[in-house]
C-alpha cells in the first residue's frame, strides 16, 4: 500500500498548528483545524488516503468520534464505501454494544450500533480512522468494538502518531497501523 515521502509529509506537518501548554501546562497540541482549513492540503491528504485504500476490498470506514467523522467520511465517499460512526456512550439513537477502556485515572467507552456492518457480505472488511494515535486506549477499544460486532478491522489508520507515547504499540497487536505523520 502506498505512503507518502518524506517531502510530501513534511508539507502536510507544515498545515498543522503547534498549541503549547493546551489543554495543560507542559502539552504541546497538535491542531489539525488548519490542515482543514487548508483545501489544498486537505484534499492531498484525502487523495493519497484514496490511493492507498482504493482497491483494498474495504466495506465500511469507522471513523471515532469526532475528528474521524472528518476524515473517515470523506474517505468513505472517496472510494465508493460506508461509514460507521464509533461515539461515545448515550449518543447514537439505536441499539448498541459498547468497549470500554482505561484511561489515566478511570475508565471511558466507545459504541457503535449493533447492526453497524449490516451486509452481504460475510465478515465484513473495517478500515479505522482517527486524527491521532497517542496512548491508544480509545483506537484499540474501538478495533475490539468492530471485531466484536461481527466484522474484520484490517488497518487503524491515524494522520498523526505521537510515537513517544507507544499509543500504536497495543493496536498493532490486532491489527496493522498506519499513520500517514510519526512524531517523535
Amino acid at each position: 500500500m502506498k505512503t507518502l515521502n518524506q517531502s510530501d509529509k513534511d508539507y502536510l506537518l507544515k498545515t498543522i498548528r503547534d498549541i503549547k501548554d493546551f489543554p495543560k501546562p507542559g502539552i504541546i497540541f497538535k491542531d489539525i483545524t488548519t490542515l482543514l482549513g487548508d483545501a489544498k492540503a486537505y484534499n492531498f491528504l484525502m487523495d493519497h488516503l484514496a490511493d492507498r485504500y482504493q482497491n483494498e476490498d474495504i466495506d465500511f470506514i469507522a471513523g471515532i468520534e469526532s475528528r474521524g467523522f472528518i476524515f473517515g467520511a470523506a474517505l468513505a465517499a472517496k472510494i465508493g464505501g460506508c461509514f460507521v460512526p464509533i461515539r461515545k456512550p448515550g449518543k447514537l439513537p439505536y441499539t448498541t454494544i459498547s468497549e470500554k477502556y482505561s484511561l489515566e485515572y478511570g475508565v471511558d467507552e466507545v459504541e457503535i450500533h449493533i447492526d453497524a456492518f449490516k451486509c452481504t457480505k460475510e465478515n465484513p472488511k473495517v478500515l479505522l480512522i482517527d486524527d491521532l494515535i497517542a496512548t491508544g486506549g480509545t483506537a484499540t477499544a474501538a478495533v475490539s468494538l468492530i471485531n466484536k460486532a461481527g466484522a474484520t478491522c484490517v488497518e487503524a489508520c491515524f494522520l498523526l502518531n505521537l510515537t513517544f507515547l507507544q499509543g500504536d504499540e497495543e493496536i498493532k497487536k490486532t491489527t496493522p497501523v498506519y499513520s500517514v505523520l510519526e512524531l517523535d
